[in-house]
């Protein structure tokens, strides 16, 4: 079982190549295949060189990243394997789950609103212009980590070290920088795992899938810890009459 996670993870990194298109696709694929962890193969994949600095980035967001206690992905991993569903199986639950603007795909509207800061040069602006509106910015709080999300930091921190110049990071840094002034909630990890991704130079929709590769290792000790626990995940619900609305309204 064990063997088949490290497989099926692998795969996974190795299929990050699919950002790319055509003949680079098929090169990143080839060099994924042959590269000897999971960081390198990532890394391959995404057309990033094998510098030792990259991979060690890379290996430490696929470690923060790994689990996180019952998230939505989590949860629905270990469902399906209550039901002794096959590890495969489970694993399409989770990236399901995953997929959602809520959860790891999350980082895909920190990007747009990347976009937004590139075009208007203005991140105090776009902050001010999005409070105006009544929107959420995306990336920043989280419910757990009032004080701001720990795992972010440590990834900011790391893409800052790599690239405090980066003309794709640089958006975002002053992002980060804007909603600080304004006292607004610090960055969570998705807006940091953009950061890294532009501080590494990876192509847009790198971010949620290194979410998805370093996600997948923690869920599958969940699903080897539900089978041994040979217990079906059912939980009860209540039903509640409502007064039926007014046909007149």
């Amino acid at each position: 079982m064990l063997e088949r996670a490290r497989r099926l993870i692998r795969t996974l990194a190795v299929s990050l190549a699919f950002l790319h298109e055509g003949a680079a696709r098929t090169r990143a694929l080839r060099a994924a295949r042959r590269a000897p962890t999971v960081a390198a193969a990532a890394a391959a994949a995404l057309g990033a060189p094998p510098r030792p600095r990259t991979l060690a980035a890379l290996d430490r967001a696929l470690v923060l990243l790994a689990d996180h206690e019952l998230n939505v992905s989590t949860f629905a991993v270990r469902v399906a394997a209550s039901a002794q569903a096959d590890p495969y199986a489970a694993l399409l639950a989770g990236l399901a789950a995953l997929s959602g603007p809520r959860h790891g795909a999350a980082s895909d509207r920190v990007e747009a609103l990347l976009l937004e800061v590139e075009s208007t040069g203005d991140a105090a602006r776009v902050v001010h212009e999005r409070e105006r509106r009544g929107e959420s910015v995306p990336g920043f709080g989280h419910a757990f980590y009032p004080g701001g999300d720990p795992r972010a930091a440590l990834l900011l921190d790391t893409a800052r070290a790599l690239a405090p110049r980066a003309r794709g990071a640089a958006p975002l840094f002053a992002l980060v920088d804007a909603m600080r002034d304004a006292g607004k909630p610090a960055p969570n990890v998705d807006a940091a795992l953009v950061a890294l991704r532009a501080a590494l130079g990876l192509p847009r929709g790198a971010a949620a899938g290194l979410f998805a590769v370093g996600r997948a290792a923690g869920w599958f000790a969940h699903i080897l810890e539900q089978y041994a626990a040979g217990v079906l995940l059912r939980p009860r619900a209540r039903y509640v009459l409502s007064k039926a609305p007014d046909p007149g309204r």
